[in-house]
């Protein structure tokens, strides 16, 4: 059941868990780079993103190396990309510090993209969405992979007004490259 928020602007937070990456030998795991599947499936996030017409007013992104590359191969598919700020809280973080991080966004914007990890961007999606259109609970519920984007929209006054159950999720979408 979705909790009915206060009166606002329609918000939206979008999603986007960054897409597969590599796993070489003696690298960390923060400077681990994309795979070739995830250099294939970034890009047609963006195109995703912008086809479904939620192109973001800022974009936070975790500094974790694979999470940076997501952002520029999405953000490169559009004309004029909005403000990123890399935050390192992001990396690895658990639903309550993700949505710590988001409540912190200032008031005047409206669509926010985080660019992070799982399983904390699979949590804090399920934390916030009181409701689903279609089958969108059910397939987050089964799995939210790599390139996957979740759509969660709210009326609030502010980022601070977020609160679990308060969002409506709008669209899960898992957006692939073309194979080679």
């Amino acid at each position: 059941m979705i909790v009915r928020p206060a009166a606002g602007p329609l918000r939206r937070l979008v999603v986007l868990r960054h897409a597969k990456s590599a796993r070489p030998e003696g690298v960390a795991d923060h400077e681990r780079p994309l795979a070739v599947r995830g250099r294939r499936d970034a890009p047609a996030a963006g195109r995703a993103l912008a086809e479904a017409g939620t192109l973001p007013d800022l974009a936070l992104c975790s500094t974790a190396l694979r999470a940076r590359r997501t952002w520029e191969l999405a953000a490169a598919q559009w004309g004029t990309p909005p403000p990123v700020r890399y935050e390192p809280r992001l990396y690895a973080a658990d639903a309550p510090r993700l949505l710590e991080v988001v409540r912190e966004v200032p008031p005047h914007v409206e669509t926010l993209l985080l660019v992070g990890h799982n399983p904390g961007l699979e949590d804090l999606v399920r934390d916030l969405a009181g409701d689903g259109l279609d089958d969108t609970l059910d397939r987050l519920r089964v799995k939210f992979p790599t390139s996957a984007i979740a759509v969660l929209s709210w009326r609030g006054a502010g980022w601070p007004a977020l609160t679990p159950g308060a969002a409506l999720l709008t669209a899960l979408l898992v957006p692939r490259g073309p194979r080679s």
